[in-house]
């Protein structure tokens, strides 16, 4: 037994805690979890906990259903919101087959293994999120709570207590908070995590998704990451900074280019670009994902500054790929900004995407294309073909017609999660197709 697992088993006994959650994630990146009593622990250390694999989407079929969960010590968190006296901790889990191997469709193993290509490569990959979301009075109403806009400070923003007790509550879990406020829609939010490697920053989305859910259900309201819930207003992103660094030093930063981006950097963008249409199913993994990346609305940004074409700059908001502004002597700080996934993704499957497209970039030496200055959704069809300005996918049903033939998605998700995850979302574009929704009662029933 390792030392991060002696310390849990002493700061168990210690803080007098009764139950241990473990938390894994299946392959549509909802958080599972079984709770263990203080006694089991020892034993899910050295042994892990028996599950059936086939009663989780996407695990395994049912002749090879057994499973073992195994807790990663360095994980363990107490979490706030229950009582201290006989208290819940938490930890992320692994899930090994029985013979003691990683299993291949965990999609937190699919990230650590694309984590430890980039590492024979001489890179950490850290990731800085922009994480939104809406607040209503309960799951079955979209009606706002408050009026307010982008970064209201007023009586508007009733939710500001909101924004406190959940970075409160972050904060008492490890989870460091860069800032917070209201975003441009009525009743949307915003918390921005600071960065952190990618493994660990895909758990603490998973945390943090939990953690805002809790401390509404306490207020007696409701939080959703749906991505666009409200028809006419802005949609919920979660734009994602990303950098690669090379020990302590920034391998995305060079001096003396224009933009500070390195050979690197460019490298990575590039690679990023040009596989962007094949991970976007999983970067917007629902079909209401696609509402956010087409719908069109009023003022200088028609889609709510969320990117349909594929092109990168500098302060270009209409842009995929965004270079945020330099800082004078932070080279650490050079980062490029991914603008395309939604909340409600799956973090460890769309963080070992978007890698490994820029990996395959700076391995095969991509060239970046000229940065877009002009805002995208203002050229005409003609001058955004003569520009070679490639459009994201327009629903969940072309996204995953681009992602079935691309190789780079299929080796990094490996062939069984690759299969299922086509196989599911494929469903749910039918049952989308063969739905009859209020727009087209209201529109066509009077008429036709």
């Amino acid at each position: 037994m390792d030392k991060q697992q002696e310390y849990v088993l002493r700061t168990v006994e210690e803080r007098d805690v009764r139950f241990i959650r473990l938390w894994f994630t299946d392959v549509q990146g909802f958080l599972k979890s079984v709770a263990i009593t203080a006694a089991e622990l020892e034993n899910a250390f050295t042994e892990g906990i028996g599950f059936d694999g086939s009663s989780i989407e996407g695990f395994a079929r049912v002749q090879e259903a057994d499973m073992l969960v195994v807790p990663d010590a360095s994980t363990f968190q107490i979490l706030p919101w229950r009582p201290e006296s006989q208290g819940v901790a938490r930890m992320f889990c692994d899930i090994l087959t029985p013979d003691g191997q990683p299993f291949g469709a965990d999609p937190r193993y699919v990230l650590k293994r694309t984590l430890e290509r980039a590492a024979d490569m001489g890179f950490t990959f850290y990731v800085h999120p922009e994480m939104e979301f809406f607040l209503f009075e309960s799951a079955e109403s979209t009606k706002p709570l408050d009026n307010g806009s982008y970064f209201d400070m007023t009586p508007l923003d009733v939710q500001q207590d909101f924004r406190r007790q959940t970075i409160n509550t972050l904060e008492r879990m490890g989870i460091s908070v860069e800032f917070s406020h209201h975003e441009v829609a009525p009743s949307q939010h915003e918390i921005d995590l600071r960065y952190a490697d990618a493994l660990t920053m895909a758990d603490n989305i998973m945390t943090f998704r939990l953690v805002v859910k809790e401390t509404a259900l306490q207020r007696g309201i409701y939080a959703t990451f749906m991505p666009k819930p409200m028809e006419g207003e802005w949609g919920s992103a979660m734009h994602l900074h990303l950098s690669l660094f090379e020990g302590d030093n920034n391998a995305f930063h060079d001096a003396g280019d224009s933009y500070h981006l390195s050979p690197t950097a460019r490298a990575f963008t590039a690679g990023l670009l040009r596989h962007a249409r094949e991970i976007t199913a999983v970067t917007n993994q629902w079909v209401n994902s696609y509402k956010r990346l087409t719908a069109r609305l009023h003022g200088p940004q028609p889609s709510g500054e969320a990117p349909i074409f594929v092109t990168w700059g500098h302060s270009n908001r209409s842009a995929l790929v965004r270079v945020p502004m330099y800082k004078p002597r932070k080279g650490a700080s050079t980062r490029i900004e991914y603008r395309a996934p939604d909340p409600a993704t799956n973090p460890y499957l769309a963080f070992a995407l978007i890698l490994s497209a820029g990996l395959k970039g700076i391995e095969e030496g991509y060239e970046l294309p000229e940065e877009s200055e002009e805002n995208a959704f203002e050229l005409t069809p003609a001058e955004r073909a003569a520009s070679g300005i490639e459009r994201l996918p327009a629903s969940l049903g072309e996204a995953l017609a681009v992602m079935e033939n691309s190789e780079l998605v299929a080796e990094t998700l490996g062939e069984h999660l690759f299969a299922f995850f086509l196989a599911n979302k494929r469903r749910e574009w039918d049952e989308y197709q063969a739905h009859v929704t209020t727009f087209e009662l209201d529109r066509y029933l009077p008429l036709l």
